[in-house]
């Protein structure tokens, strides 16, 4: 993989989470594969069109969604690796918690979001604000 496949796989990450944050899923699911598939640590994976439908449903809800990138890194497997705060809020109610992502990348496309964070800190992020 050259430099600028790397450089672009991390274009696509960048585009995918800034479109999450604006919000416009059309845009951020254009870069998701069809077969897409989404890991959270210690929730369900989720596949494909269900995934396509949560993220339409976090925008219909006015879930807001927010990010910090802190470190971003791209190897030559087609994998994207993220360091980055998560935002997350509807109404009043907003918390902020620490991510690491790891995305793969082929043909343009995300065909792997994981996302670890600590549930802890999701849940004290509640409780913080």
């Amino acid at each position: 993989m050259t430099d600028a496949m790397t450089t672009a796989n991390i274009a696509v990450v960048r585009d995918f989470l800034e479109a999450l944050a604006v919000p416009d899923s059309d845009r951020a699911l254009a870069l998701l594969s069809p077969d897409v598939e989404w890991r959270n640590t210690g929730l369900p994976t989720f596949r494909g069109k269900r995934v396509f439908a949560m993220v339409r449903d976090m925008e219909r809800r006015g879930l807001g969604f927010g990010v910090d990138i802190h470190a971003i890194a791209a190897g030559e497997d087609g994998r994207v690796l993220t360091d980055r705060t998560d935002h997350l809020w509807k109404g009043p109610v907003k918390t902020g918690f620490w991510v690491r992502g790891t995305f793969t990348v082929r043909d343009g496309l995300i065909t792997v979001w994981d996302d670890a964070f600590s549930l802890t800190n999701l849940l004290l992020g509640f409780l913080r604000r």
